[in-house]
C-alpha cells in the first residue's frame, strides 16, 4: 500500500482484511499495479449523466456491472494473494459515487450492514462524503446521504426487489433508453415508471415520443394490467383500453404534488390491480416517482429518504424539488396506513411481502407463467426488523390521517453543488412554453451517446470496447488454476418464514427482444500484459429522465 506520509493518500478503508481496500488519492497520476497489489478505478468508466446539478447515485445497472467486475477481480486475486485496491480522487462527486459502489458491494456480498459499511468509509476520515441532490436547477430543498442510499439497497435486496444472481442488465439498459421506451421497473411485478406516450411515435421538441401501441408487446409480456396517467391527455386512453389494459387518469400539474384525494385513489387503484401498474406523467420522473414513493413507504416501511434513494437508483432524476418535502410529510401517514394494512392482511405489522423474483429477473421470463404474484411473506428477525420497521422512531396516533405533517430529519435547505458545464443544459431555457417534463426529456435525449455496437473492422483504431478494457485491466490477475465455484462470493440467501404463497398460474411469458443486443462490441488487443489502468476508460453510459 501507499505511504500516507507522502501526502498522496487521503484516506483508506479496509473492507476485507489484507484483501480489499478503498482509497482516496490526492493526485491525478494513476497508481501502477505491482506483484502484490492490483489497483483499479471506475471514475471514468461508470459515469452518471446529470440533468442539472445532480450527480448520483449511480443506477442499478452500473452497480451490477461494478459488482460483477469486483467479483471477477477477487476470484483471480484469491489465487495469487494479491490485494485489490479500488481508488478514487478527491473530486467530491466522483468520490461519493465510488464509495456508493463499494459500500453497496459490501452490503450485498460481504454481509455487512449499511451502518457497518458506512463506518468503514468514514471512521477516522476528515473528508466527508457530499450528499446527493435532486435534478432540479438552482437550490435544492432536500439531500440524501450515502447512508440513506446504502439502507435503501439493503432493504430492497432483503425484500426481493432485485437479485444480481438473476438480473438481466441488458434489458435494463435497453429499455431505459429514450428511443426504446424510456421505462424502468421500480418494484418487481408491481410498478413500472415510463415516459408519457403521445398520439404517435415521432420526434417532438427534440426527443423521442412513442404511441401507446409501442408499449403493448412489452407490457403484455410483463403482465402489466393497468396504466395510470398523471399528466394532461396526449393520447386517447381507449387505445390502451381496447388492447385489454385498464387505464386511469389522475391529472395534477407538472412539477407539483398530488392532492390527498389523488393519493388515495392512486393507492386504491394500485392495490386492486390484477397485475403490474405502469405509471407515467410527462417525463415519468417527478409526479410518477412521488406517488410510487408513497406506495413503497406504506407497504415496505421505507423512510422517505430511502424511498427517494431507491427510486433514483432505479430511475435517476426521479422526485424533484418540493416533491421531496411532500414525501417527508407523507411518511408517517403512510407508515400508519401500512401498519394497519399488514395487521389486517398478514396478522402483524412486522410481516412484509418479499418478492420471489426481482426486477429484470431472467428466471421469471424463463418460467411458463404469465400471471404470478411472485411474492411471499417474511417475518424478519429482530435485528433486521428493527432496521426495516424503524420502531424506535415511529409515533402512531390512532387519529392520524393522511394530512399528518410528521416531523422527520433529513430535508434541509442547502445551496446546490456546482452545476455541470454540460452543453445540454443550455436547452433548459430555450423555450419558456415547454414544461418541466419537456425540458427534462430534451436533456435526456440530447445527452445520449450511441452505444458501441461496431465490429472490429469498423472501430476506429483509438477506440477500445469496454469488454476489452476489462480484459486488460484484469489481465494481471488471471491465473491458470480454476477456482471452485463454491469459493465465489455470492449474495447471502435470505432466511424466510413463509406465511402464505400464491399459487402460480400457468401461461407463457415471451422473452424480451433485448437478448439480441447481448453481443455488442468485440474485443481489441492493446497491451494485454499491462497491469496499469488504461488512460482512457470506456464509459458505461446510462440515460436518465426527469420529473414531471
Amino acid at each position: 500500500m501507499m505511504d500516507q506520509t507522502n501526502g498522496v493518500l487521503v484516506s483508506a478503508s479496509e473492507f476485507v482484511k489484507d484483501q480489499l481496500y478503498f482509497i482516496t488519492l490526492r493526485t491525478s497520476i494513476k497508481p501502477k499495479s505491482t506483484t502484490n497489489t492490483h489497483y483499479f478505478s471506475i471514475d471514468e468508466e461508470l459515469v452518471y449523466e446529470n440533468f442539472f446539478s445532480d450527480f448520483g447515485p449511480l443506477n442499478l445497472a452500473m452497480l451490477f456491472r461494478y459488482c460483477e467486475k469486483l467479483n471477477r477481480k477477487r476470484k483471480a486475486a484469491s489465487q495469487t494473494n494479491r490485494k485489490i485496491v479500488h481508488y478514487t480522487t478527491t473530486e467530491p462527486q466522483k468520490r461519493a459515487n465510488a464509495a456508493f459502489l463499494i459500500a453497496s458491494y459490501s452490503v450485498l456480498y460481504l454481509n455487512k450492514t449499511p451502518e457497518e459499511s458506512f463506518k468503514l468509509l468514514t471512521e477516522g476520515v476528515h473528508m466527508p462524503f457530499v450528499p446527493f441532490r435532486d435534478a432540479s436547477s438552482g437550490l435544492t430543498v432536500c439531500q440524501i446521504s450515502l447512508l440513506d442510499c446504502l439502507q435503501a439497497v439493503f432493504k430492497a435486496y432483503h425484500l426481493g426487489f432485485f437479485n444480481f444472481e438473476d438480473f438481466n442488465v441488458e434489458e435494463y439498459e435497453h429499455y431505459e433508453r429514450v428511443e426504446n421506451g424510456d421505462l424502468n421497473w421500480i418494484v418487481p411485478q408491481k410498478f413500472l415508471a415510463f415516459c408519457g406516450p403521445h398520439a404517435s411515435t415521432k420526434v417532438e421538441n427534440g426527443y423521442f415520443v412513442h404511441s401507446p401501441e409501442f408499449y403493448f408487446t412489452y407490457f403484455k409480456k410483463n403482465n402489466v394490467s393497468t396504466i395510470i396517467r398523471l399528466n394532461q391527455k396526449m393520447y386517447d386512453a381507449s387505445r390502451f383500453i381496447n388492447a385489454g389494459f385498464q387505464h386511469k387518469d389522475l391529472f395534477f400539474v407538472d412539477g407539483s404534488t398530488p392532492s390527498d384525494s389523488i393519493l388515495k385513489q392512486f393507492l386504491s387503484f394500485c392495490e386492486a390491480a390484477s397485475g403490474a401498474v405502469a405509471v407515467h406523467c410527462k417525463a415519468g420522473l417527478g409526479r410518477t416517482g412521488s406517488l410510487i414513493g408513497c406506495y413503497i413507504m406504506k407497504h415496505y416501511q421505507f423512510t422517505f429518504l430511502e424511498a427517494i434513494a431507491w427510486i433514483r437508483i432505479c430511475r435517476p432524476g426521479s422526485i424533484i424539488g418540493h416533491q421531496q418535502r411532500w414525501l417527508k410529510e407523507k411518511q408517517q401517514p403512510m407508515w400508519y396506513l401500512g401498519n394497519k394494512h399488514r395487521e389486517s392482511t398478514f396478522g402483524s405489522a412486522l410481516k412484509f411481502p418479499v418478492h420471489k423474483f426481482g426486477i429484470y429477473s431472467k428466471k421469471l421470463k424463463q418460467l411458463s407463467i404469465q400471471k404470478a404474484s411472485g411474492c411471499e411473506l417474511l417475518h424478519f428477525s429482530d435485528t433486521i426488523a428493527r432496521i426495516l420497521y424503524k420502531v424506535d422512531t415511529m409515533k402512531i396516533n390512532d387519529n392520524l390521517d393522511i394530512n399528518n405533517d410528521a416531523g422527520n430529519e433529513g430535508c434541509k435547505e442547502k445551496i446546490s453543488a456546482k452545476p455541470s458545464t454540460s452543453g445540454v443544459k443550455q436547452f433548459r431555457s430555450r423555450s419558456a412554453t415547454l414544461t418541466q417534463g419537456d425540458h427534462l426529456n430534451q436533456i435526456k435525449a440530447l445527452r445520449r451517446k450511441p452505444r458501441m455496437s461496431l465490429s472490429n473492422s469498423s472501430l476506429p483504431k483509438n477506440i477500445r470496447t469496454k469488454e476489452n478494457i476489462d480484459t486488460q485491466r484484469d489481465a494481471s490477475l488471471k491465473v491458470s488454476k480454476i477456482v471452485d465455484k463454491s469459493s465465489n462470493s455470492l449474495l447471502p440467501k435470505k432466511s424466510r418464514s413463509v406465511i402464505t404463497r400464491s399459487a402460480l398460474k400457468s401461461g407463457r411469458l415471451v422473452e424480451t427482444s433485448v437478448d439480441s443486443q447481448k453481443e455488442s462490441s468485440s474485443k481489441l488487443i492493446d497491451k494485454p500484459n499491462s497491469v496499469m489502468v488504461p488512460k482512457r476508460s470506456s464509459r458505461v453510459v446510462i440515460s436518465r429522465r426527469l420529473p414531471t
